[in-house]
């Protein structure tokens, strides 16, 4: 009701030992809950991952990240990397000056960024790496507050890409006429997802929609989901629904009709020119030939016109359409 759409969880490790070693007030198993919870209401998922927490290693920590990024039970659609540092005010201190504590070095833990980078999934955004906190609050650890651009400027000599949605967004570059659509289909929380995606033959990225299949349907749906995973969990105005969890377009903001002047894509900036409403029609067809009747949005309430003109009406808090009439 508050029109949130996205929600982030403070998984910080896979690692079932780590979070009862630090104090953690929840473990994997409810993380795995929440997140096929929160997906099948159509919300983003975001994870706090934190490599280098007490009882874990840099072995430890890549083989978290493959974990996370290829079993269904988590795959979420964007993370923050916040690599643990040793606070003057914490109990962590107490254990660092005993030496039972040992942060990793600047080299070793860039090394290991660039590992996680290489592996990214492309429908995966890292939201942020790194976290900026104050240098004279950190006793030992990562302090370098730029360390996104230090990773950059490594990988490009490594020659090295990252994958990942915010290294391939366009940002405010012209809309190359040269796209075309892509899909993914992978199998995340007991559901089937389809990631759409804009992409030019440099693969940047120019929009994107997130179409899931939820855990509610189960062979009916042309055998996608395997019957044991099936579940009744959903929302009662979600029952027989698809759901478009995101919609994106990228590009520099414009208001609305601004760029109808533009005869030519590659004149104008990327938004306004249909791109948009292109993975809306993709979705809806998907949707119809996987034998389900309805569609729904999670749509922030700013958002909620856009689909009203697209024959979505709003129901509960979602914008939903029937693929029927």
């Amino acid at each position: 009701k508050l029109g949130a759409t996205r929600v982030e969880i403070g998984f910080r490790t896979r690692n079932e030992h780590v979070p009862k070693k630090v104090k953690r007030g929840h473990g994997v198993k409810e993380t795995i809950k929440a997140t096929k919870l929160l997906k099948d209401a159509g919300f983003k998922i975001c994870y706090h991952l934190m490599p280098n927490l007490p009882g874990s290693d840099l072995k430890k920590d890549f083989q978290m990240f493959k974990k996370i990024f290829k079993d269904q039970r988590f795959k979420p659609d964007m993370i923050k990397i916040y690599p643990c540092v040793v606070a003057y005010q914490a109990q962590l201190y107490d254990w660092f000056k005993k030496g039972k504590f040992k942060p990793y070095t600047d080299k070793n833990l860039i090394n290991l960024l660039i590992k996680i980078k290489k592996i990214v999934p492309e429908w995966v955004r890292i939201n942020r790496l790194g976290r900026d906190i104050p240098v004279g609050n950190i006793a030992a650890g990562n302090k370098l507050s730029n360390i996104r651009q230090i990773l950059q400027s490594r990988m490009k000599k490594q020659k090295v890409k990252c994958n990942c949605i915010r290294c391939r967004e366009v940002r405010e570059e012209k809309l190359n006429p040269d796209y075309s659509l892509r899909i993914t289909n992978y199998f995340a929380s007991r559901g089937s997802e389809y990631f759409l995606q804009f992409v030019d033959k440099q693969n940047r990225l120019y929009a994107l929609l997130r179409l899931r299949i939820p855990s509610q349907f189960s062979r009916g749906v042309k055998g996608l989901i395997p019957l044991r995973y099936r579940t009744l969990d959903t929302l009662e105005e979600l029952k027989g629904c698809a759901l478009i969890r995101e919609l994106h377009t990228y590009g520099k903001s414009l208001p609305i009709n601004k760029n109808k002047t533009a005869q030519h894509p590659v004149l104008g900036n990327i938004q306004h020119h249909g791109l948009g409403k292109e993975l809306i029609k993709k979705a809806e067809k998907i949707t119809k030939s996987l034998g389900i009747k309805k569609i729904a949005v999670i749509a922030g309430v700013g958002t909620r016109e856009y689909y009203r003109k697209l024959g979505y009406e709003l129901k509960e808090t979602y914008m939903v359409k029937s693929l029927t009439k």
